[in-house]
Parts: structure tokens; sequence; C-alpha cells
């Protein structure tokens, strides 16, 4: 059966001059319109797509890949407002509403805010929300210590950060261990530091076991992310060069990314480093 806000795999039914129908289990024959359908495109071939609703609430499939998907948080750009609410780039032909009821401060064109997607039943269409508590904590945590997770930067707060996990539950990354330049909205691996008895996650960036960065490690890493993300020196740049970008020489400089390296937060090239995926 087709899920509607999810990727699908689904078989192709017939070709028509629209495009082709597809199988959709309850929700009968779906169309991916022709612009969407691959070259070579045959009757019982699968195609993975993405189930929502058209302009004209009909159940449609495209092959483009949407932002976020049903219950799924990221972090979107208005694109529009109107009396009703506003309108989000999601990355489809087709712009997500978030109805007002649904903000949490009145959205503004052109800034961006992170939300939810979610079936409105009111109106049995998709839609985002701004208010993600909804989106979380519904099932307890079932993390281990050390465990690699999916982070979502939510906000700066007295503590440091909180994050989401794995779209499904808060955490927090305190302040005197962050070792790079976090923003909200940004997407980042992480790890379980430690599960509390009341079921609050802390987190950490680095592996735990690995060395924790200096103060110079944190100045290059600030310096990478205002530099999207490389520096053309390494460790086999003329001192002079290195001085010249950091200020600092060329042994301190090879301590400092040395252990960058080991905490995988970036990756040393010939001629630059630049900020580990």
């Amino acid at each position: 059966m087709a899920s509607i806000g999810k990727m699908n795999s689904l078989r192709v039914v017939k070709e028509v001059s629209i495009g082709c129908y597809l199988d959709g289990g309850e929700h009968g024959e779906i169309l991916i319109p022709r612009r969407y359908v691959p070259e070579n495109t045959e009757a019982d071939d699968f195609l993975d797509v993405f189930i929502y609703y058209d302009s004209e609430d009909r159940i449609i499939a495209t092959t483009e890949t949407p932002k976020l998907q049903l219950g799924e948080i990221a972090q979107l750009q208005v694109v529009s407002v109107t009396h009703a609410g506003a309108f989000l780039d999601w990355g489809l032909s087709k712009d997500i509403f978030v109805p007002f009821r649904e903000q949490k401060l009145r959205m503004e064109e052109g800034n961006w805010y992170i939300v939810g997607l979610y079936i409105d039943y009111e109106t049995d269409r998709l839609a985002a929300s701004a208010k993600v508590e909804k989106f979380l904590d519904n099932t307890p945590p079932n993390y281990e210590v050390g465990q690699e997770v999916d982070l979502l930067i939510y906000n700066k707060t007295d503590l440091g950060f909180s994050a989401i996990i794995n779209n499904a539950h808060w955490g927090v990354i305190y302040e005197n261990e962050v070792f790079r330049y976090l923003n909200k909205g940004k997407r980042i691996k992480g790890y379980i530091k430690k599960i509390r008895e009341d079921d609050k996650i802390d987190l950490i960036l680095q592996k735990p076991g690995y060395e924790k960065v200096d103060e110079m490690a944190q100045t290059i890493l600030d310096k990478l992310d205002k530099n999207n993300g490389v520096l053309w020196v390494s460790d086999k740049s003329d001192p002079k060069d290195i001085y010249a970008l950091l200020g600092i020489s060329k042994k301190v400089f090879k301590k400092a990314i040395g252990g960058l390296y080991k905490a995988k937060l970036i990756t040393i090239e010939d001629k630059c480093i630049r900020l580990a995926e």
C-alpha cells in the first residue's frame, strides 16, 4: 500500500499520454506526471516516488525528493505568506503550508523555521508545523551510550544547545563540550553520552574515548566554518603560510589538526583541511 507523505517503491500499472499510473493499493491507481517519469519506464517496473496531494487535492506521485517526510523535522524557508498561513519550500513544485495555528511566532517571508510534517486531519492534507514538540518523545528512548545518532540543532540554551535526535527525542549538548560552530537548523552526527533516570538525554559531538580538542583546535574549527568548511593549509604546508593564516607555528597547527582528525571532525588532504561530512 502506498504511504502518503513518504517515499514508496510502486509498480507501474500502465503508461498513458500524461504519464504513468502506479499501483497505490487501497488508494487505487496513482498518477505520476510525464515530466517525472524516468526514460524507458515500462509496465511492471518499480519506481521510487514520493506520494502527496497536488494543488487540486488529488493523490499524486513524483520522483522529486522532499526535504522532509511524514513525521520528520527539518529547517525550511518561507517563500510566501497569505491570510491563512505561510508556504515553505520543501523541495517539491508545490510548497508546503503552515497554518497560523501551527506557528509559534508569525512566520515571515525569507526567514527559516524548523518544522515537522504531518497530516492535517481537518483537511486530510499534508501540512507543516513549527510546534515540533508534538512529534517528539512519543516513545521511551532506546539508545545505548556511545551510539551514533543524527542530530538537528534546535536552539541555543543556557546549558548549551538543544538538539533533536533521530526525529524522535530531545537531547542537550553542554556548552563546555561544543568544539565547533553550531547554528540552528544544522544537521550533524552526534553520540549518546548519557540517558538520565528521567529519560533526558545528554549528547556529545565527538566519539566517546577521543581526546577533547583544545582551544587552538576550536579556533581552527571556527575558521573552517567561516570559510565554507575548507582551509588551504595542511600538515605539508610551508610554516609561513600557516602562520600567515592562523598566527601559529606549524608544530602547534599539526598537533591541533591531529586531534581534530582523530575526533573525526576534519579530513586532511595534501593542500587543505576540510570539515568532515
